[in-house]
């Protein structure tokens, strides 16, 4: 399968790129945070201290105009074995899946640890990127989107049309700030920061079909394991988005790690929603319309 690359406002012509995103496998993600830490030195981004959250490891909470990667920790209690109230079918499932050596960190031990470095998704239909009234927001010859901040004026409308809350404005000078895939690397043909650091090979880079084949068959590995509930996530061309940039490798719901079940294009809704809205503004004329001239028989 290979993927055209989607261009605005008008093609790239012989200077379009293969399309360029990740793919991160979250099955293999320690939560060291080294993307995180890569990104914001890289792009040179603000500090964001949100301090002790008491949400497990996770003290940057969620994506936004000074965080571009977020490591997200969500700790499940599993029984560990029999002792603990697994069944011994359960027990010895889980002893398979360790065994196989495709658990989670410490899944051995009654503690099963989801961990996923967030990221902007780079949608196949940017719903930021066609409400963007400037021109601030554009898609690369790598077919990512980028948010040109000499042009943004802070019109804040992209931050609602993005079914994923990433954008963000930033509180000091209210432009939106977003993860760029390191346009610049790119164009260098060098690896975004986030997966050169990454130590695990969780973050992975490259062209957009080739990873997506990559990733179909990680998940039959994991799933043959035993992992039944490894997922791919954004990465089925047929979605609300018709697929994304960044996609991911889930060992659960996307609600368990804070995404949208089903994301959608908020533009995709635009034509239903007038529909509705020309219907019911004939029904209230013709309601009024009947009042008036009825009540003078």
């Amino acid at each position: 399968m290979t993927l055209d690359t989607v261009s605005w406002p008008a093609s790239y012509g012989d200077e379009a790129k293969p399309r360029k995103g990740f793919f991160t496998d979250t099955s293999i993600c320690i939560g060291c945070k080294a993307c995180e830490v890569a990104c914001k030195e890289w792009n040179q981004i603000p500090m964001s201290i949100k301090g002790f959250s008491g949400k497990s490891y996770d003290n940057t909470l969620a994506l936004g105009a000074n965080t571009w990667r977020h490591v997200a920790f969500v700790e499940q209690r599993v029984p560990a074995g029999v002792d603990d109230g697994a069944s011994l079918v359960e027990a010895a499932a889980r002893a398979d899946v360790i065994d196989a050596g495709v658990h989670t960190y410490q899944e051995g031990d009654g503690l099963r640890w989801l961990m996923a470095s967030d990221v902007c998704k780079h949608c196949t239909d940017a719903a930021c990127l066609e409400v963007c009234p400037t021109g601030a927001l554009f898609r690369t010859e790598f077919g990512t989107v980028v948010v040109q901040e000499d042009i943004c004026n802070g019109c804040g409308y992209c931050i609602p049309a993005c079914p994923f809350g990433v954008l963000e404005q930033r509180k000091d000078d209210g432009r939106v700030w977003k993860c760029t895939l390191c346009y610049d690397r790119l164009k260098e043909d060098q690896q975004p920061a986030c997966a050169q650091a990454c130590p695990t090979d969780s973050i992975q880079f490259g062209e957009l079909d080739e990873l997506r084949h990559r990733a179909e068959g990680r998940l039959k590995r994991l799933q043959d394991a035993g992992q039944a509930e490894a997922r791919l996530y954004l990465a089925d061309d047929d979605d609300g988005i018709h697929g994304a940039g960044a996609f991911f490798l889930l060992l659960d719901e996307p609600e368990v790690y804070g995404l949208p079940p089903d994301p959608v294009d908020t533009r995709h809704e635009l034509g239903s929603i007038w529909s509705a809205a020309g219907a019911a503004a004939l029904a209230l004329g013709a309601g009024l319309i009947a009042a008036v001239f009825g009540g003078r028989r």
